[in-house]
């Protein structure tokens, strides 16, 4: 186990230390392509479909090819990082992907241009996307590293909040093409300078090069060594398991409920409690995760939306029993994130993080993509929500109980030191 020196007490240190570099983080996964586009969409699909023509249907595949991009940019970005490092990597990403906003603005007639510039998106803004942040993150903080993950991934939430009325605001005014502007004008304004002013590595041995040239290598794995360990593979399959799970429950749990004739405020009231828990539970969990032995942290926290599943197969229709089963799916659908950064910076180092962790990513892109696919088809084959929840409760506790083959966990190192700092 491994925890502050004062045990339950928070190590303030490294925040002290490292608080721009966190305000950066947040900011950063803030404005990354996939949160930004992801939860901004909606707001985007009736002016489209006014514009073009396009279907609803149609209109939606679109997420598939920002899914489709993302992994593609997750396998490249960790490459170029170490070639020619993190900082310029990200600098260059954030105005090529201000660039891409831009072009965005210029499809039209067939829905393949919208498809074609949300699979290019996530690529030339490679060096935005979460990883980067995580792995700043993971460098700067060991002793809170679980509760800095969640701090940093918290941006999410505040995106998913800001991201739909600052949408809806700007179509209002000038049309469809505002949120793209908009975002761009977000990258270029907020993002860029606080990369150039707060991005910075905390000592050499996390730079490329020394001072006089030589190389100079992060304690860990290589990435063909990750790929090589059976516990690497625990970690993706895993947490893949639950990451279709989870999809299952965020899209389905409204017309589950509308079907058992609860009304569209209640059944909206009840999913409420997912977000109000996800936040939660990234917190929670992130704290844990310092303190405790990891696996154990992720696995009871996985395993919760099992419980959840579980609720809702007993066809209840009481408000106070769905808001809890709603509840225990966001509690883990909030920790998946954080947990998987931590584990993949302290089973395999921050060696190769970029590319360790960019390939987990790329591989729970593709579950999220395919368990809705996968669901429909249940649905289809069923007509009810049954199969998809048994599956559900299922894989999460598949998956929670797979961590748990991780073993002990590695020695944390120690906190860098930052002259200066």
């Amino acid at each position: 186990m491994v925890g502050t020196k004062n045990g339950a007490a928070i190590d303030f240190v490294e925040f002290r230390q490292a608080w721009r570099v966190l305000l950066l983080a947040i900011a950063g996964v803030m404005i990354s392509i996939n949160a930004a586009l992801l939860y901004g969409f909606g707001v985007l699909v009736i002016p489209l479909q006014t514009q073009f023509g396009w279907d609803r249907p149609a209109l939606q595949a679109a997420i598939s090819f920002l899914f489709g991009g993302a992994v593609i940019g997750l396998q490249l970005v960790g490459w170029l990082n170490l070639r020619y490092g993190i900082k310029r990597v990200t600098v260059v990403s954030l105005l090529t992907m201000a660039l891409g906003y831009l072009a965005t603005t210029q499809i039209g007639g067939s829905v393949w241009t919208l498809y074609a510039a949300f699979f290019l998106l996530p690529i030339v803004g490679m060096g935005a996307l979460a990883v980067t942040w995580t792995q700043l993150l993971a460098l700067w903080f060991v002793r809170n590293r679980g509760l800095a993950l969640a701090l940093g991934l918290s941006g999410t939430g505040i995106t998913a909040a800001v991201t739909p009325p600052l949408f809806a605001w700007g179509v209002a005014q000038w049309g469809w093409q505002a949120p793209f502007v908009i975002l761009a004008i977000v990258n270029v304004v907020i993002g860029l300078p606080l990369t150039l002013a707060w991005f910075r590595l905390p000592d050499v041995r996390a730079a490329a090069k020394t001072a006089g040239g030589e190389p100079v290598a992060l304690e860990g794995m290589s990435f063909r060594a990750a790929l090589a360990s059976p516990k690497y593979w625990v970690c993706n399959i895993a947490l893949c398991l639950v990451v279709s799970a989870v999809m299952g429950v965020v899209t389905s749990t409204v017309p589950m409920l509308r079907d058992r004739g609860l009304e569209p405020a209640s059944a909206t009231a009840v999913f409420a409690w997912f977000g109000i828990a996800l936040v939660v539970g990234r917190l929670v969990v992130g704290y844990l995760l310092d303190r405790l032995w990891p696996p154990a942290v992720a696995a009871i926290s996985l395993a919760l939306p099992a419980a959840g599943s579980f609720i809702f197969l007993s066809g209840s229709t009481d408000i106070a029993l769905l808001s809890c089963a709603a509840a225990l799916a966001g509690l883990g659908a909030g920790a998946e994130f954080d947990i998987a950064a931590f584990l993949m910076a302290r089973y395999f180092g921050l060696k190769d993080y970029g590319r360790i962790f960019g390939l987990h990513q790329g591989l729970i892109t593709v579950a999220s993509a395919a368990a809705p696919l996968m669901f429909g088809a249940m649905f289809s084959a069923t007509g009810g929500y049954a199969t998809m929840l048994t599956y559900c409760a299922a894989s999460t506790l598949i998956g929670s109980a797979m961590l748990l083959m991780l073993g002990r966990s590695p020695q944390a190192a120690v906190r860098p030191q930052v002259a200066g700092a």
